[in-house]
């Protein structure tokens, strides 16, 4: 399962020559449109310098899927023998080769040794370079374009390499790559709701709610109005007590200003489990996160209680919850601070990651976290839940590349990785669609998928719902409340093995009727979600009052707490965690094992979306989780 992106390596002659004609220039990575939001101010500066920084391709990355297969897939004689940090270091990191290539190209252009330089972990080269040299380098033009926040960017349309160097290095920034974070930089340091960071209020995939609630309702009876814990148990068969948990481990994780109010976790608690009022979870803090209370509310603590509350009760006081909080106040941070923390591998270059994507620590506005950059701080819990995300089409397919061979390294370590699926259809964050040059608009007709969602190497996990006066006792539907699953076809990764006979079986047999030009009709590419779990009523208890929440955002926790589970009863008994699932999950030994959702659809872009239907579909997966059976079928395995 070869899904990332290779290049076609010349004779090892040809490394040390600057020759144009032996070595021509090639397109390495060129921008469709500018983002929404943003507008082109002038030519940049010929001398204002800028950092290259140059990111080496990882060896053997082309083969990472088959060595996840390895560990993943049931009928494998090496499944459940899981990679250790230092073995999945050694096997990635960047060869002598492509350090050298990339090193000797820079010489024979004026960089030599004093500016070049290789970070500590061997993934990066950096330059600091003049505009005018930058671009002679690129042969590129740099450009400084303006947000209407009045925040500035540097980038570039296109930019090439030599053909010699193209399969040696997988992007280099800055560049094309808009996925910069936007916000205000004041004395208060008071987030700004339109930023991009995933922190943000109102930003990506978050929960929605339709308001207070006055009176709950917690009876199995009423499971249509209002979901609380009682209605998850017997919807999936959650019955269980922890056997392990002092071996097992179950991370949560969120973005400052995103933060949970100890007193909403009571609050919560007394009321559906008090064993737990008083509990916090451990945290562990990213690059300055904490549980800030400077800003309260639905959209700052909204997510965090979401998925704190149903996490820590469904998995019950016996097992800890780990809360991964990233980023501080001013900075914020993105999906790499916290790979980062959780695989020092990961870590960019000395100093901070790329600033047009990510947190900078320390911080160089003033205000916020001063300490070094969390790289490898943090051990990675055996299930990790997210309820963030963006848009593939934000990234680069370099950038999103990159990121989802990280996801494939976790399952290589044993750890499973789900995010939530997005809340709007077949369309993106906040309901904008793409059109055909490229560009966002909520009048767009071509879908726009979510990531990490269709990486290949996570789980995805979709919305369902109780249906309007039924009980948890009859089949659900996709979750056609408040939100809509989000589910399609990526234009950016290629099909895994693992889901091909069920991506093809609902291509088959219930083919969407849309043009190919607004869908990935080619059959060919990653599908999701995988999974799906319910989305809709949840009780939560945010900023001293019970909400009514919706959103895939309570589907990831849920089922990271099932799967959980799962994997205390395989400790318990001296088996591995389950790590990458999905292999598993799509195999024939596991039919069955899900839920079927066969109601609802996931409608967006100005049509009906898919419809769920028997079978995988691309609005709920596979289904919703058994755990009984998924237990009892996980146990079977070595």
């Amino acid at each position: 399962m070869r899904l990332l992106p290779s290049f076609v390596v010349l004779a090892l002659g040809l490394l040390a020559s600057a020759d144009l004609f032996l070595s021509p220039y090639r397109v390495h990575e060129k921008r469709g449109h500018i983002p929404a939001g943003w507008s082109y101010n002038r030519k940049h500066d010929n001398a204002a310098v800028v950092p290259l920084r140059f990111a080496l391709k990882q060896s053997n990355i082309d083969a990472i899927g088959d060595y996840l297969m390895e560990v993943s897939q049931p009928e494998s004689a090496g499944y459940g023998k899981h990679w250790t940090a230092g073995e999945v270091f050694r096997k990635f990191s960047p060869s002598a080769e492509s350090i050298g290539a990339v090193l000797t190209w820079l010489e024979e252009n004026g960089f030599d040794s004093s500016r070049a330089k290789l970070t500590r972990n061997r993934g990066w080269i950096e330059v600091q370079a003049t505009v005018e040299e930058a671009e002679h380098l690129l042969q590129t033009e740099y450009h400084v374009y303006g947000h209407e926040t009045g925040q500035e960017h540097v980038a570039c349309d296109s930019y090439h390499l030599p053909e010699h160097v193209q399969s040696h290095v997988d992007f280099v920034t800055p560049t094309v790559h808009f996925d910069a974070k936007i916000s205000k930089r004041s004395g208060s340091g008071s987030p700004d709701g339109t930023g991009r960071s995933v922190g943000q209020p109102d930003h990506g995939v978050y929960p929605k709610t339709t308001g207070e609630i006055q009176s709950l309702l917690n009876q199995l009876e009423a499971c249509d109005q209002q979901i609380t814990p009682i209605c998850l148990r017997a919807l999936y068969g959650l019955v269980y007590e922890p056997l392990a948990a002092s071996k097992n481990s179950y991370g949560i994780v969120e973005y400052t200003p995103q933060a949970y109010l100890q007193t909403d976790l009571d609050m919560f608690h007394s009321n559906f489990s008090q064993g737990l009022v008083g509990v916090a979870p451990t945290m562990v803090s990213i690059d300055g996160g904490y549980a800030q209370t400077q800003y309260t509310g639905f959209a700052y603590n909204g997510e965090s209680d979401l998925d704190l509350e149903y996490a820590m009760n469904l998995v019950t006081a016996a097992q800890p919850i780990t809360l991964y909080q990233a980023g501080d106040m001013v900075e914020g941070a993105s999906f790499n601070n916290f790979l980062d923390a959780i695989d020092g591998t990961y870590c960019t270059f000395e100093g901070g990651d790329d600033p047009t994507q990510d947190g900078i620590y320390p911080d160089p506005y003033g205000g916020g976290y001063q300490g070094p950059e969390d790289c490898g701080t943090a051990k990675p819990t055996n299930v990790i839940s997210t309820s963030y995300g963006y848009n593939e089409a934000d990234l680069t397919p370099f950038y999103t590349a990159r990121q989802c061979a990280e996801y494939a390294k976790l399952g290589l370590m044993g750890v499973t990785v789900l995010y939530s699926s997005g809340d709007y259809g077949v369309a993106g964050n906040g309901g904008y669609c793409l059109t055909p040059n490229g560009t966002y608009s909520l009048n767009g007709m071509i879908f726009n998928p979510s990531f990490p969602g269709t990486c290949p190497y996570i789980t995805s996990v979709g919305a369902t719902q109780v249906n309007p006066n039924s009980t948890v006792y009859e089949p659900e539907g996709a979750c056609e409340q408040v939100i809509y699953s989000g589910g399609g076809f990526s234009n950016y990764f290629a099909m895994p093995d693992y889901q091909k006979t069920a991506v093809e079986y609902y291509l088959t047999n219930y083919h969407p009727q849309y043009p190919a030009n607004i869908w990935n009709a080619s059959g060919t590419s990653r599908a999701f979600p995988d999974i799906a779990a319910n989305g809709a009523n949840y009780v939560v208890a945010i900023d001293g009052g019970f909400y009514l929440v919706y959103g895939t955002s309570c589907s990831s926790p849920v089922s990271g707490a099932i799967l959980t589970m799962v994997n205390d009863a395989r400790l318990a008994v001296g088996k591995s965690p389950i790590g990458f699932i999905n292999p598993t999950i799509y195999s024939p030994s596991f039919a069955g094992a899900f839920n079927d959702i066969t109601m609802g659809g996931n409608q967006g872009c100005g049509t009906a979306g898919y419809t769920a239907v028997p079978g995988w579909d691309p609005v709920t997966g596979l289904g919703t989780p058994n755990f009984p059976k998924l237990l009892a079928k996980w146990l079977l395995l070595p």
